[in-house]
Protein backbone atom coordinates (compact mmCIF):
# COMPACT_ATOMS: atom_id res chain seq x y z
CA UNK A 1 0.00 0.00 0.00
CA UNK A 2 1.26 3.30 -0.89
CA UNK A 3 2.49 6.01 1.84
CA UNK A 4 1.97 9.72 0.91
CA UNK A 5 3.71 12.69 3.16
CA UNK A 6 0.99 15.18 2.65
CA UNK A 7 3.33 18.57 1.73
CA UNK A 8 2.08 22.02 -0.17
CA UNK A 9 5.35 22.62 -2.77
CA UNK A 10 5.62 26.24 -3.99
CA UNK A 11 5.75 26.01 -7.85
CA UNK A 12 5.78 29.26 -8.47
CA UNK A 13 7.95 30.43 -11.55
CA UNK A 14 9.15 26.59 -11.64
CA UNK A 15 9.22 24.54 -14.85
CA UNK A 16 6.72 22.17 -14.82
CA UNK A 17 6.21 19.32 -18.08
CA UNK A 18 2.83 17.82 -19.02
CA UNK A 19 3.16 14.79 -21.34
CA UNK A 20 -0.17 15.05 -23.35
CA UNK A 21 -2.73 17.07 -24.22
CA UNK A 22 -6.15 15.62 -23.71
CA UNK A 23 -8.77 16.22 -21.05
CA UNK A 24 -6.50 14.40 -18.27
CA UNK A 25 -3.46 16.96 -19.00
CA UNK A 26 -5.57 19.84 -18.98
CA UNK A 27 -6.99 19.10 -15.52
CA UNK A 28 -3.10 19.09 -14.03
CA UNK A 29 -2.45 22.03 -15.98
CA UNK A 30 -5.01 24.35 -14.40
CA UNK A 31 -3.72 23.22 -11.46
CA UNK A 32 -0.44 23.92 -12.22
CA UNK A 33 -1.98 27.67 -13.53
CA UNK A 34 -3.11 28.25 -9.99
CA UNK A 35 0.17 27.64 -8.35
CA UNK A 36 1.88 29.84 -11.11
CA UNK A 37 4.17 27.66 -12.48
CA UNK A 38 5.55 28.02 -16.03
CA UNK A 39 4.45 25.20 -18.06
CA UNK A 40 5.54 22.91 -20.92
CA UNK A 41 3.19 20.98 -22.92
CA UNK A 42 4.37 18.22 -24.95
CA UNK A 43 1.83 16.48 -27.49
CA UNK A 44 0.80 16.50 -31.19
CA UNK A 45 -2.89 17.73 -30.27
CA UNK A 46 -4.27 19.82 -27.50
CA UNK A 47 -7.84 20.33 -26.36
CA UNK A 48 -9.00 23.60 -26.84
CA UNK A 49 -8.91 25.24 -23.58
CA UNK A 50 -5.59 24.70 -23.82
CA UNK A 51 -4.47 26.37 -27.96
CA UNK A 52 -5.89 29.18 -26.33
CA UNK A 53 -3.78 29.26 -23.39
CA UNK A 54 -1.14 28.53 -25.79
CA UNK A 55 -2.45 31.50 -27.53
CA UNK A 56 -2.41 33.50 -24.80
CA UNK A 57 0.81 32.57 -24.10
CA UNK A 58 0.58 30.73 -20.88
CA UNK A 59 1.64 27.71 -21.36
CA UNK A 60 4.44 26.56 -23.62
CA UNK A 61 3.59 23.60 -26.20
CA UNK A 62 5.74 21.85 -28.53
CA UNK A 63 3.61 20.22 -31.01
CA UNK A 64 5.12 16.22 -31.23
CA UNK A 65 5.28 13.94 -29.65
CA UNK A 66 7.67 12.97 -26.45
CA UNK A 67 11.40 12.76 -26.76
CA UNK A 68 13.96 11.72 -23.95
CA UNK A 69 15.51 14.30 -22.63
CA UNK A 70 12.49 16.41 -23.18
CA UNK A 71 12.08 16.67 -18.88
CA UNK A 72 15.66 18.25 -18.74
CA UNK A 73 15.10 21.22 -16.38
CA UNK A 74 11.96 20.16 -14.87
CA UNK A 75 11.18 20.42 -11.43
CA UNK A 76 7.86 18.01 -11.65
CA UNK A 77 6.71 16.41 -14.45
CA UNK A 78 2.54 14.72 -15.16
CA UNK A 79 3.27 11.74 -17.76
CA UNK A 80 -0.76 12.94 -18.65
CA UNK A 81 -1.36 10.92 -22.15
CA UNK A 82 -3.48 7.47 -23.12
CA UNK A 83 -0.78 5.60 -24.31
CA UNK A 84 1.10 3.39 -21.26
CA UNK A 85 4.55 2.90 -23.12
CA UNK A 86 4.64 6.93 -23.27
CA UNK A 87 3.94 7.30 -19.83
CA UNK A 88 6.32 4.63 -18.74
CA UNK A 89 9.14 6.24 -20.68
CA UNK A 90 8.34 9.52 -18.93
CA UNK A 91 8.35 7.96 -16.00
CA UNK A 92 11.73 6.46 -16.29
CA UNK A 93 13.63 9.43 -17.45
CA UNK A 94 11.82 11.50 -14.25
CA UNK A 95 13.52 8.96 -11.96
CA UNK A 96 16.90 8.71 -13.71
CA UNK A 97 16.79 12.76 -13.32
CA UNK A 98 15.10 12.80 -9.84
CA UNK A 99 12.16 14.58 -10.75
CA UNK A 100 9.04 14.04 -9.02
CA UNK A 101 6.36 12.80 -11.36
CA UNK A 102 2.67 11.36 -11.90
CA UNK A 103 1.61 8.61 -14.25
CA UNK A 104 -2.36 9.56 -15.15
CA UNK A 105 -2.32 5.95 -15.99
CA UNK A 106 -0.73 4.30 -12.43
CA UNK A 107 -0.48 5.94 -9.22
CA UNK A 108 1.63 2.87 -8.42
CA UNK A 109 4.41 4.13 -10.98
CA UNK A 110 3.84 7.78 -9.25
CA UNK A 111 6.34 9.67 -7.11
CA UNK A 112 3.56 12.35 -6.36
CA UNK A 113 0.02 11.79 -6.36
CA UNK A 114 -2.58 15.22 -7.30
CA UNK A 115 -4.97 15.57 -4.44
CA UNK A 116 -8.61 16.19 -4.65
CA UNK A 117 -8.80 20.38 -3.28
CA UNK A 118 -11.51 22.77 -2.00
CA UNK A 119 -9.66 26.51 -2.79
CA UNK A 120 -11.42 29.51 -0.68
CA UNK A 121 -8.62 31.85 -1.31
CA UNK A 122 -5.49 31.52 0.71
CA UNK A 123 -7.39 28.34 2.09
CA UNK A 124 -6.49 25.03 0.20
CA UNK A 125 -7.87 21.64 1.79
CA UNK A 126 -6.30 18.70 -0.05
CA UNK A 127 -8.11 14.99 0.13
CA UNK A 128 -5.80 12.13 -0.59
CA UNK A 129 -7.26 8.22 -0.30
CA UNK A 130 -3.83 7.38 -1.66
CA UNK A 131 -5.26 6.64 -5.00
CA UNK A 132 -7.19 3.47 -3.52
CA UNK A 133 -10.88 5.99 -4.36
CA UNK A 134 -10.87 8.78 -6.32
CA UNK A 135 -14.42 8.81 -6.60
CA UNK A 136 -14.46 8.54 -2.64
CA UNK A 137 -11.93 11.58 -2.49
CA UNK A 138 -14.36 13.30 -4.80
CA UNK A 139 -17.54 13.43 -2.67
CA UNK A 140 -15.83 14.28 0.33
CA UNK A 141 -14.31 17.48 -1.43
CA UNK A 142 -18.28 18.10 -2.28
CA UNK A 143 -18.84 17.74 1.40
CA UNK A 144 -16.20 20.31 2.36
CA UNK A 145 -17.27 22.85 -0.29
CA UNK A 146 -20.85 22.79 1.22
CA UNK A 147 -19.23 23.36 4.67
CA UNK A 148 -16.28 25.86 4.05
CA UNK A 149 -18.04 28.39 2.26
CA UNK A 150 -17.10 31.58 0.36
CA UNK A 151 -17.01 33.61 3.81
CA UNK A 152 -13.16 31.54 4.76
CA UNK A 153 -12.13 33.41 1.53
CA UNK A 154 -12.42 36.79 3.42
CA UNK A 155 -11.73 35.00 6.99
CA UNK A 156 -8.08 33.97 6.51
CA UNK A 157 -7.41 36.69 4.09
CA UNK A 158 -8.70 38.77 7.40
CA UNK A 159 -6.44 36.68 9.51
CA UNK A 160 -3.28 37.00 6.80
CA UNK A 161 -3.58 40.50 6.48
CA UNK A 162 -3.76 40.97 10.59
CA UNK A 163 -0.81 38.38 10.94
CA UNK A 164 1.55 41.00 8.35
CA UNK A 165 0.29 44.01 10.67
CA UNK A 166 1.30 42.01 13.97
CA UNK A 167 4.30 41.15 12.80
CA UNK A 168 5.24 44.52 11.37
CA UNK A 169 4.35 46.12 14.79
CA UNK A 170 4.98 43.28 17.66
CA UNK A 171 8.75 42.48 18.18
CA UNK A 172 8.59 39.94 20.64
CA UNK A 173 7.24 36.33 19.11
CA UNK A 174 5.30 35.26 22.40
CA UNK A 175 3.39 38.66 22.35
CA UNK A 176 2.74 37.80 18.56
CA UNK A 177 1.69 34.01 19.02
CA UNK A 178 -1.04 35.30 21.72
CA UNK A 179 -2.39 37.91 19.56
CA UNK A 180 -2.82 35.73 16.60
CA UNK A 181 -4.42 33.03 18.67
CA UNK A 182 -6.55 35.54 20.41
CA UNK A 183 -7.70 36.34 16.68
CA UNK A 184 -9.12 33.39 15.97
CA UNK A 185 -11.43 33.37 19.16
CA UNK A 186 -13.14 36.67 17.84
CA UNK A 187 -16.31 36.25 16.16
CA UNK A 188 -15.34 37.41 12.86
CA UNK A 189 -16.31 34.11 11.10
CA UNK A 190 -20.20 34.91 12.07
CA UNK A 191 -19.90 38.50 11.12
CA UNK A 192 -18.63 37.27 7.82
CA UNK A 193 -21.51 35.17 7.21
CA UNK A 194 -24.19 37.47 8.49
CA UNK A 195 -23.04 40.57 6.59
CA UNK A 196 -21.38 42.72 9.23
CA UNK A 197 -17.92 42.59 8.62
CA UNK A 198 -16.17 45.49 7.75
CA UNK A 199 -12.55 45.77 7.07
CA UNK A 200 -10.47 47.35 9.59
CA UNK A 201 -8.83 50.78 9.24
CA UNK A 202 -5.52 51.24 10.35
CA UNK A 203 -6.33 53.45 13.11
CA UNK A 204 -8.55 50.14 14.03
CA UNK A 205 -5.51 47.82 13.83
CA UNK A 206 -3.15 49.79 15.79
CA UNK A 207 -5.70 50.04 18.75
CA UNK A 208 -6.92 46.50 19.18
CA UNK A 209 -3.15 45.31 18.77
CA UNK A 210 -2.39 48.10 21.90
CA UNK A 211 -5.29 47.10 23.56
CA UNK A 212 -5.04 43.54 23.85
CA UNK A 213 -1.32 43.49 24.49
CA UNK A 214 -1.88 44.66 27.41
CA UNK A 215 -3.99 41.63 28.47
CA UNK A 216 -0.77 39.45 27.23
Amino acid sequence: MERYTPIFVDISGKSCCVVGGGRVAERKIKGLLHAEAQIKVISPEVTPTLQQLHHDSRIQWLTRSYRNGDLRGAFLVYAATNDGEVNTAVVQEAADAGILVNDAISSERSTFITPSVVRRGRLSIAISTAGAGPVAAAEIRDTLEQQFGDEYETYIEFLYQMRMEVKARVSSSGVRAKLLRRLTEMDVLEKIRTGQFEWWTEEQIGDWISHNQEDV
